[in-house]
């Protein structure tokens, strides 16, 4: 097995088959070389973000140039049920916890909303600033995790633009479910029951309030729009540890763990 994980441009790695030699360059490379000391013979993950593993071994390393020898290509696909994860604003960055965990447990995509009850607020002037933070933290843990496809970031929604999304993807035919613990369905009972229909290329839609909780006029309208709450189980969890947990029993119930 290869040591670290890189992310490699998709359109070099479009072009690249097993034998072929790559000179790579750019922030990986030196990232590669200089932070994780990589040397000649040592075997690494390339992922180009959108489902390709290529399998390299290093002939040499230099601090901006980085050739490498194609031994394996793997093109994998995208779930047939895609989940995706959208997490409220939370204190102490415990929002981005959650984004963290859910990509390495496997979500797809992942969107920050700014519920009525978060205390962290995104004004205009912060909003880019901290987006980019997200990103760049949803890249980390792909890389962690050799994952080869890189969850998506979406745009700050509220809980007006949020409503407007659910009801998108209800449309679609997604399953969008709401976790709070006044929920009479369970999350179990909630996929289980849309599973046998859904077509492929729908997914499972988790939304987690923030720490304060999701307000009545929010739930109200989200389940207007199409959503539904779910019960995740007995004990309340935190902004940080709801998602997550709610993605292992989605992805185990889709049959994708």
């Amino acid at each position: 097995m290869s040591n670290h994980s890189f992310v490699l441009d998709p359109e070099q790695g479009a072009a690249a088959r097993v034998g072929d030699t790559l000179q790579l360059t750019g922030p990986e490379v030196h990232h590669a070389v200089v932070v994780k000391r990589v040397q000649p013979g040592e075997r690494l993950d390339l992922l180009d973000g959108t489902g390709l593993r290529l399998v390299v071994e290093v002939s040499s390393a230099a601090k901006e140039l980085l050739t490498v020898t194609v031994l394996e290509r793997h093109q994998e696909q995208p779930p047939e049920h895609p989940a995706t994860l959208i997490q409220a604003l939370s204190k102490g960055d415990r929002d981005l916890q959650a984004v963290e965990s859910a990509v390495e447990l496997g979500v797809f995509t992942v969107r920050p909303w700014q519920a009525d009850r978060s205390i962290v607020r995104w004004n205009a002037a912060k909003a880019d600033k901290a987006l980019a933070k997200w990103r760049a933290q949803v890249r980390s843990a792909q890389k962690q995790s050799r994952r080869t496809f890189e969850p998506g970031v979406k745009e700050l929604v509220t809980s007006k633009s949020l409503a407007a999304a659910i009801s998108a993807h209800a449309a679609a035919g997604d399953l969008v479910l709401v976790l709070h613990e006044q929920a009479q369905d369970s999350v179990t009972q909630a996929v289980s029951g849309w599973l046998p229909a859904a077509a492929p290329g729908t997914g499972v839609v988790l939304v987690v309030g923030p720490e304060g909780g999701i307000s009545d006029a929010e739930l109200e309208a989200f389940v207007a729009a199409g959503a539904r709450p779910a019960l995740l189980g007995r004990h309340v969890l935190r902004a940080s540890t709801a998602g997550p947990a709610a993605l292992v029993l989605v992805r185990h119930l889709l049959g994708e763990l």
